[in-house]
């Protein structure tokens, strides 16, 4: 945990800096409808018109933050609604907050971004939480590895609520896997083979295809969400020259889901605000969940498609913690009811990967939006490693065209317990199908 540590100082000074909206004419009406499921914490995101923008409203009915960015995207978090029902807010521009406020900091550091999670004022104990690091510029690697596989754009350390490390980067079995990333295996450019994959490690020894950190577009913190906005930009090495392939945009969003007000998580406070690190034990484990929504757009540099021939594995990976690396260690679990064993290359909604850390059980979930090529998406469920991917390949040929961007979204979850397919089918369902919202 001394990583956390590292941030202790930077924590304390730096407020969440909530801005304050003038009051307008009339106070924006929203209704939120349940639609045919239960609600609990959900994430629900509208639009609410560039009058608002960058700003911090509260629902003054729930005393719920709602945050607006700078298109005009509201985003709260809405405790509960039971199914069939509806609830009307009015939205009021948020008081002034003294001191450091609850939501989302984003922290820079030595090449890379901190997300940190601050709890809400009623909540006790009061503990921030490191919840994951955006290596922007290649980090260090573990003694005795190769520099060829210190590579950034991709998230490690990735933390659970608890303060467990979820993620493992450049294990010895595989060095080039960190964490969680993005990247295509088996694919074709030109007259080169680029492997972006394996990066560093390709049967010649050489590096063939590299993801690198470009630019940092944007990166914010807030009482709802924190994240980032940047680019990586990929590169086919196999003419011996650099050529740009694609340019990738991750845009990122943490949200703050510890906690919340009429939330049964949430207390009062009855001690002052504190920053500290929760120990093996749980004492002091922050309620709630990590949310990460992670958009991938992938758009060909040129004039040149890049062609994804059939390959059982390549797109988004995970590789988890190192205390999950024997077989018995780690278990697996698809939308489908599958494990590992019988898991690979069927296709899901979901997938969990999770195991023992520090004897509290733990995990991470990707779910996978609807809207994502072949969805259904293939999975790639490894069968010697603590490692999942996400694997449109495998379901046959296919390819990046010029002009056509590939997006994919998915939403990430971080949490402590075993692995409960209804709750997880519950996450998807808020992800996949938000209730509606009307504005008035």
């Amino acid at each position: 945990m001394h990583l956390k540590h590292r941030f202790l100082t930077a924590l304390v000074a730096a407020a969440l800096v909530i801005p304050i909206t003038p009051a307008l004419a009339a106070d924006p009406a929203i209704t939120i409808e349940a639609g045919e499921y239960d609600r609990t914490n959900t994430i629900v995101t509208f639009p609410l018109g560039d009058k608002w923008h960058d700003s911090t409203l509260t629902a003054k009915e729930a005393d719920i933050p709602v945050q607006v960015d700078s298109e005009g995207r509201a985003t709260l978090i809405l405790p509960a609604l039971a199914k069939g029902t509806s609830r009307t807010l009015t939205l009021t521009p948020a008081s002034p907050v003294s001191g450091p406020g609850a939501g989302i900091d984003v922290v820079p550091g030595d090449g890379s971004l901190n997300l940190i999670a601050k709890p809400a004022t009623n909540t006790s104990p009061q503990v921030s939480s490191l919840i994951a690091t955006y290596q922007m510029t290649p980090g260090p690697v573990p003694a005795g590895t190769s520099e060829a596989f210190a590579h950034g754009a991709h998230l490690h350390p990735v933390y659970s609520p608890s303060g467990k490390l979820l993620t493992a980067n450049h294990p010895p079995d595989h060095p080039h896997q960190r964490g969680i990333w993005m990247s295509w295996t088996k694919t074709e450019f030109g007259a080169g083979y680029p492997d972006f994959w394996n990066m560093g490690k390709d049967k010649s020894g050489e590096l063939t295809g590299e993801i690198r950190f470009d630019k940092l577009l944007n990166h914010w913190g807030g009482p709802v969400h924190g994240g980032f906005t940047s680019t990586h930009r990929w590169l086919d090495h196999t003419t011996g020259a650099e050529r740009d392939v694609l340019l990738e945009t991750w845009d990122l969003k943490a949200y703050h889901t510890m906690g919340h007000p009429d939330s049964p998580e949430a207390t009062p406070a009855n001690t002052a605000a504190t920053i500290a690190s929760p120990d093996a034990t749980g004492k002091g484990k922050p309620p709630g969940i990590f949310l990460l929504d992670l958009t991938s757009t992938q758009a060909v540099s040129g004039n040149e498609p890049l062609k994804l021939p059939k390959y059982h594995y390549g797109g988004l990976g995970v590789r988890g913690s190192a205390l999950w690396d024997a077989v018995d260690q780690v278990t697996m679990l698809t939308s489908s009811g599958h494990d590992r064993k019988t898991g690979d290359a069927t296709k899901a909604r979901w997938v969990w990967l999770g195991g023992d850390v520090e004897g509290t059980p733990t995990g991470i979930t990707v779910l996978i939006h609807p809207d994502n090529f072949r969805f259904p998406q293939p999975l790639r469920l490894n069968p010697k490693n603590p490692q999942i991917c996400i694997a449109p390949s495998a379901d046959g040929d296919w390819a990046i065209e010029p002009g056509k961007p590939l997006v994919l979204k998915y939403r990430i979850v971080l949490m402590d317990g075993k692995a409960d397919a209804a709750e997880l089918e519950r996450l998807w369902i808020d992800y996949a199908q938000p209730p509606k919202v009307d504005i008035k």
